[in-house]
């Protein structure tokens, strides 16, 4: 049988429920537990429960952080009051196949979604493919032989 890769999800700038009540069905109705292997989120879920959907999607979830996260309280152990601190890194490289993959969540790119810029990050991270977010904008863009790829806003959220 033929190996077709890996099936990946890429998504973001939920921003539920700060700007958006849910994800629209019609994209909700894909989001089948076990089909693919990996979530890759350019962060801004915007609450707890909506990276615990991720969780059980994928067995493999890569998440960074956005710009307007949900904080986490974390237990330092000893303090009287927990610290808040955000729940993700700002930067991730994942290998998935052949294909180094950095994702970003876009808001670190002046001007935004500006693809000069987007090719210095990806340059700096040495990778095949940058995900970036932010801009609520979808795309997939070629530039200088890899690709920077934009999965928009899932909730159609407004920028």
């Amino acid at each position: 049988m033929a190996n077709f890769g890996e099936l990946v999800l890429v998504i973001g700038d939920h921003h539920i429920p700060s700007r958006a009540n849910v994800i629209p069905e019609k994209f909700k109705r894909m989001l089948v537990p076990n089909k693919m292997q990996h979530v890759i989120c350019t962060g801004n879920l915007g609450s707890k429960e909506q990276y615990d959907e991720l969780r059980q999607l994928a067995p493999n979830v890569h998440i960074v952080s956005g710009d307007s996260e949900y904080n986490s309280q974390v237990d330092d152990g000893g303090s009287s009051s927990p610290q808040t601190q955000l729940p993700f890194p700002s930067t991730r490289v994942v290998q998935i196949g052949e294909f180094r993959i950095g994702v970003i969540h876009g808001h670190q790119v002046l001007p935004w979604g500006d693809h000069l810029a987007l090719g210095s990050i990806r340059r700096k991270m040495g990778v095949d493919i940058l995900i970036s977010g932010h801009t609520h904008k979808n795309e997939v863009v070629e530039h200088e032989g890899c690709y920077h790829i934009n999965p928009g806003s899932v909730t159609g959220a407004y920028s």
